[in-house]
């Protein structure tokens, strides 16, 4: 599993903060796993947040920009694509991964990774944060914004 070594986490204060989470459509059981993930870490935190919810993983990026272009300390992008027989699913991933990546670079601000890329569905029912999951990707995805957020305001001064 990929979570392997993934580093113990206690809450942190981020009751400053003003984040968006950005959720595609697909796979609604998986992805509204992984919302409640985000859910509860932001909730923890003291996070002020939001949930806007987009077609697919191809429109994080653009949305995840306004967001962060609107004022938002912090995104989370949370996305599910399934690999199937075509190579749709190499052009989508790559897209949302090289977006999400040039809007934290282009932004200056952090972008949570909440998007699976799957070869099947119980990947994804493994990594939602169910009950029976093994991994809580939303959750990781949303503690990793804002801790990332406060790190640039500290390195910022």
């Amino acid at each position: 599993m990929s979570g392997h070594g993934a580093p113990k986490t206690e809450i942190v204060d981020a009751s400053d903060l003003s984040v968006v989470v950005v959720a595609g459509q697909w796979h609604d059981v998986i992805t509204d796993g992984l919302i409640a993930g985000a859910k509860r870490v932001l909730d923890a935190s003291g996070a002020s947040w939001r949930l806007v919810r987009v077609p697919g993983s191809f429109e994080l990026p653009v949305v995840a920009k306004a967001a962060l272009e609107a004022g938002a300390d912090a995104a989370v992008a949370l996305g599910v694509i399934i690999r199937g027989g075509t190579p749709h699913f190499d052009f989508v991933s790559s897209a949302a991964t090289d977006g999400l990546t040039r809007v934290a670079l282009d932004t200056g601000k952090p972008v949570g990774f909440g998007v699976l890329t799957l070869d099947d569905e119980q990947q994804g029912l493994d990594r939602a944060g169910l009950d029976g999951s093994k991994e809580d990707k939303g959750a990781e995805a949303a503690d990793a914004a804002i801790r990332t957020a406060l790190v640039l305001r500290d390195v910022r001064g």
